[in-house]
């Protein structure tokens, strides 16, 4: 179906016609001087000599590239049928620690050694890609909580954002409290029993304006249902105190990991605690939130469209630059 998006444009077609009725006349007609009649006959193709025809070529010609020039400017757009959007009821803000220990280099990704921060950017890339239907939000923390993308059905963008934020960005250290706050005022604009938080750190809430206990007790009173995930290795190899002469040492890069805390946001808003030593763990903890159950909403549509104004456009551009070559022909000829 063809719809027009400016259509009073088309009150412009009779303007040339106005035009020339409004144009005073000149009364005082000066002479004119025909040297070969038979030229005066000839129609405006050049042709054989006949009378004379009230419309020439040009005229018409003029006529139509006029007539796609206001049909261009309509803005002629092309709507589909409607299609229904998979809107599954969530909406999901994810709360991501980058403060400077999601530097330490303790988790594998494709056989090598990585950042905590660069497993969990690829994993949870994939996730955000699952959540056709879902509105995604993004929270950064560290010393500070920045909201990086509203709830949103871009979820492209909410990748990319989360793609390019680099370690300690935020700040070095751990505002656990916040980012909850944060994320509990976003989401206590939607419904009730649709409000759905996932908060991914690695260490303990050392920083900020609200104890993650008591931001833990608004979001329940919100209907904020929060899950969190510990994520750094239980283990990983250092090198001893004279290096590698007596060999190495192993150490627990997640010492300063807070469980018992993050436990307790999760049972006091009815959430469930994760704990991801490894990349493989990490993603089975985002397969298992993925198979949370959806709260039905309506569901959106939305008719998709194209815009078609190059068409008449392209149109008359063809018919002018078709004019002024016709009109050189005649130059030369004459």
């Amino acid at each position: 179906m063809i719809e027009w998006l400016w259509p009073w444009a088309f009150v412009l077609l009779p303007l040339p016609l106005l035009a020339r009725w409004i144009a005073p006349r000149n009364e005082r007609q000066p002479a004119l001087t025909v040297p070969d009649v038979r030229r005066f006959y000839r129609d405006d193709d050049g042709g054989t000599p006949g009378l004379p025809r009230r419309l020439g070529w040009r005229t018409i010609l003029l006529w139509l590239v006029w007539i796609l020039l206001v049909t261009a400017t309509a803005r002629p757009e092309r709507t589909g049928e409607p299609v229904t959007l998979p809107v599954s009821g969530r909406d999901l803000m994810l709360a991501v620690d980058i403060s400077g220990s999601m530097g330490t280099e303790d988790l594998q990704l494709g056989g090598r050694r990585v950042t905590r921060l660069t497993v969990v950017k690829n994993v949870v890339h994939d996730f955000i890609t699952e959540r056709q239907g879902d509105r995604v939000g993004l929270i950064l923390f560290g010393t500070n909580a920045y909201l990086q993308a509203p709830l949103t059905f871009d979820l492209a963008t909410v990748n990319r954002l989360l793609s390019e934020a680099p370690v300690g960005i935020a700040g070095g250290k751990t505002a656990l409290g916040d980012a909850i706050g944060l994320s509990v005022k976003r989401l206590r604009a939607r419904p009730e029993g649709d409000r759905v938080m996932i908060l991914l750190t690695d260490g303990a809430n050392n920083v900020g304006e609200v104890a993650p206990d008591k931001a833990a007790e608004l979001a329940a009173q919100a209907g904020v249902r929060i899950h969190t995930i510990g994520v750094g290795a239980d283990e990983m190899s250092m090198p001893g105190p004279l290096g590698n002469l007596f060999g190495s040492c192993m150490v627990n890069p997640s010492a300063d990991l807070d469980e018992e805390t993050l436990q307790t946001i999760a049972r006091t808003t009815g959430g469930r605690y994760f704990r991801a030593q490894n990349t493989q763990r990490l993603r089975e903890i985002y397969t298992i939130i993925d198979a949370l159950e959806p709260i039905e909403q309506d569901a959106e549509t939305y008719r998709p469209t194209a815009s078609l104004y190059f068409w008449p456009l392209a149109g008359a551009w063809v018919l002018f630059l078709a004019m002024l070559a016709r009109d050189g022909r005649r130059r030369r000829h004459a």
